[in-house]
Formats: C-alpha cells, structure tokens, sequence
C-alpha cells in the first residue's frame, strides 16, 4: 500500500477559516489516502507574537509536505498586510513555485453571465507567470509628499523565468484533456509588446522559439486589452493561455466571473517536482467573513486540484461530480442562487461523496 500523501494545510485569514474546513471534510469523505497537518499562520499568529513565518518555516513545508492547502490572506486588523505578503508572496518566491495554474470550466449555464453559453464553451486554463513581474517589488518612491514625487514600479523579466513558464503552457496543454475528453490544441501567449516593447520583445522571442518544439500546436497571440475582449465575446476560442504575473492576475479574475465567480474559483502554484501549493482564488474577504455565507466550493475545488497533481485522480473525480450536481440541485450558497451556509453546502458536498 503507497504511503500517504501529506498535506499542509494553512486556513489563514477571513473566510478561508470557514471554506478550508469544509476542504478538508470533503478530501476525508473521498478516503484519500492524506495525513493532515494544520498550521496557524495567520494574522491572529501575528498579532498575538509578531511572528509571520516561524524560523526555517520554508523549508520545513518543502521537506516535509507533498502539497500545501490554503486558504486566504488579509486582516484590517494589520494595516501594512506584512504577514499576508511574507507567507503568501514568501511561499510563491522562496519555494519558486512558478507556475500559477487556473483552470476556468463553467459548470451550469446558469452561472456564467453571458448571453447563449453553454458548459461546453467555457473550458480553459491560464498559465501564469508567478515569481517575476512587477510583484518582486522592485522600484522606489523619491521626494515622497511633495509636488514632485515620482514613484516607480518596475517589471522584471528573465530569460529563465519567461522561458519555463512558457514551456510548462506547452507541456500542460500536452498532458492535460479537455472535461469532455477532447484533446487540447492551442496555447495562447498574451501580453502588451506594442507598449512594454522590452519585456514584450522578450516573451515574443521565447514564445516563437519554444513554439517551433511543440508543432503540433497551434500558436496564438493577442494583446492583453484584446484578450478580455476575445474572452466576453467568445470563449470557445481557447484551450491555454499563457501569460505574465500581473496580466495573469487581472484576466483570471475576468475569467472568474465567466464560472460562477471567484468563489467557484481554484489554483494552483506550482513547481514540477516539489512541493507545491493550492489556494482558492478568492481571498480572505473580510466583510463576510464569519457570516457563514462564503462559498466553500472554490476551495473544495482547489483541493480535487491538488489531489489530482498528488496522483490521487479518482478521489478528485469524486469530489468535481458533487459539486457539479450540488450546482444543478442549487444546493448552493447564494452567490450562486443556493440558499445554503457555507457550513451546509459543504456537508452536502460530504454526503454526496459518501454516497458515491
């Protein structure tokens, strides 16, 4: 019998405290064969002893855990967002987990907002760039407060980083199938080159060169604005889209609100071969939290997520098939025209798996 796969779990702030529990509940319905460990890296922990990350608390989860479980970062409560950044952008950086992976599938037609779609014509992903861009940081403000502040923000591109993000877009589109079992074709590159003509230029060349690899894919390139605008319009038109960290981050949220919202949405963060980590898209989301209404269903689904890159495939069938029929059933919270808690929808989502 193969070991059991350890999983750190991180609920963190806000909701994540409601929706990663009923995660949890939902993976040990399955029968996986996980050990759970918790940690309460939060701003609770932060607040009380000042502490972010405890000492060698890197390392630590890159040894000792196959895969990490989040939940969300962020407290009113700690005005700077200090320990949000130290553990959430500490863990994407100092673990190099440099793929940012978002499925996007709509589930029921009744989530999606536009006109005429049907769960067919929704089944993407984005890969994002996750460990380079504008969030390393890197720029300054002069003469803060006067007339003449200048602030600046610079994007940081390398070699290396454009080069493994792009590959590992081919190499997903490669591995993984479409829901309905069709083969993926198509990897789209999206960026801003006719502006940021430098870091444009270089994803432009490194896309050209590791395109010519993989020729039995069709290659494809459009301009940010472009894209969002391709999106609303006709998002049958894509199997893989293939971008920068904050590009990435803005079209995921768009893509987000075409399934349901991001509360059905999951991610990954990963580095092939190591530990990697999983989080709902959506935040820690203080002005409901505690109220029992967040939706639990854009965890439950970052953790079939994480079970299917553990190798744990049939477990995280099982948990896709309840929350699809808990959204044709409306066994929902209301988000998503339900009139379940956040505590209830996740015990149906328990109970259907179960049953199964």
């Amino acid at each position: 019998m193969s070991a059991k796969k350890r999983i750190a779990i991180l609920p963190g702030d806000g909701i994540g405290r409601e929706v990663i529990p009923q995660a949890v509940a939902v993976m040990q319905a399955t029968g996986a064969a996980v050990e759970i460990t918790e940690f309460d890296w939060s701003a609770e922990r932060y607040l009380k002893d000042g502490v972010t990350v405890p000492p060698d608390g890197f390392a630590m989860l890159g040894r000792d855990f196959d895969a990490i479980l989040v939940g969300a970062f962020g407290d009113p409560r700690v005005k700077t967002n200090i320990h949000a950044k130290e553990i959430l952008l500490g863990m994407r950086f100092k673990m190099d987990l440099y793929a940012n992976v978002r499925p996007v599938r709509l589930m029921d037609a009744s989530l999606c907002p536009l006109k005429g779609i049907e769960p067919k014509d929704i089944d993407f992903v984005v890969v994002r760039e996750n460990t380079e861009g504008v969030y390393t940081d890197a720029g300054g403000v002069f003469k803060q407060g006067t007339a003449d502040e200048v602030a600046i923000q610079e994007d940081i591109n390398t070699r290396k980083g454009v080069e493994r993000i792009i590959r590992y877009a081919f190499e997903y589109c490669e591995r993984h199938k479409k829901q309905d079992g069709s083969p993926r074709r198509r990897v789209l590159m999206c960026d801003k080159s006719n502006a940021m003509t430098h870091a444009g230029g270089l994803w432009q060349r490194v896309f050209k060169e590791v395109g010519q690899e993989y020729p039995q894919f069709t290659t494809e390139h459009l301009y940010v604005d472009a894209l969002c605008m391709q999106m609303v319009r006709d998002p049958r038109a894509f199997d893989v889209i293939v971008t920068n960290n904050m590009f990435g981050d803005i079209i995921t949220d768009l893509a987000a609100g075409m399934q349901g919202g991001l509360g059905m949405a999951a991610s990954g963060n990963i580095h092939p071969g190591k530990t990697s980590m999983f989080e709902p898209v959506h935040g820690s989301a203080p002005p409901i939290a505690g109220k029992d209404i967040a939706n639990p269903f854009g965890a439950i689904l970052t953790a079939a997520m994480m079970l299917n890159h553990l190798g744990l495939a049939s477990e995280a069938e099982k948990i896709e098939a309840a929350v699809l029929e808990a959204v044709r059933q409306k066994r929902t919270t209301q988000d998503i025209g339900g009139a379940l808690g956040t505590r209830e929808a996740g015990e149906w989502i328990v109970n259907f798996v179960r049953r199964g």
